[in-house]
């Protein structure tokens, strides 16, 4: 039984300890610059193929030639990432394929909002799709289609 009760804790700390480590969410004033300033816009919905009761996204991305803002809600979790990627994936297997050719912009430290930077030199027209992906334990988050 403590061993049943380790192991349970354990795999609650996964979960809490990012929660009780995470960022705060962006300003108001610097999400409606972002916003405001958004090239393209795309919504994470709870229902895809890969997201279950511990693995989802829920709200709406905004990419600006210089940012990428994201106003909703994420699961909690630990190590995750958001990704550029060439083709819509909606679970692990394609995301898994796609990764390769896909362009990891950063760490998001936040589940109730999140703002990253974006490098100088990207191109977002070779991309289409935003994925978030949680490298530690190789789980599909959420994705979103930013263009066809």
């Amino acid at each position: 039984s403590h061993l049943a009760m380790g192991f349970a804790g354990f795999l609650l700390g996964i979960y809490i300890l990012p929660l009780i480590t995470a960022e705060g969410k962006p300003s108001q004033e610097l999400s409606d610059i972002v916003k405001n300033d958004a090239i393209y816009k795309a919504i994470f919905v709870k229902d895809l193929k890969g997201s279950d009761f511990l693995h989802w996204g829920d709200g709406q991305i905004s990419i600006s030639k210089e940012k990428i803002l994201f106003q909703g809600n994420l699961s909690p979790g630990p190590d995750y990432k958001l990704y550029l990627t060439k083709t819509f994936v909606s679970d692990e297997e394609g995301f898994l394929k796609e990764k390769g050719n896909g362009l990891k912009i950063g760490a998001i430290n936040s589940f109730n909002g999140f703002l990253l930077e974006l490098p100088k030199d990207l191109n977002l027209e070779n991309y289409n799709s935003v994925v978030i992906w949680c490298e530690s334990f190789s789980e599909f988050i959420t994705a979103a289609q930013y263009r066809n």
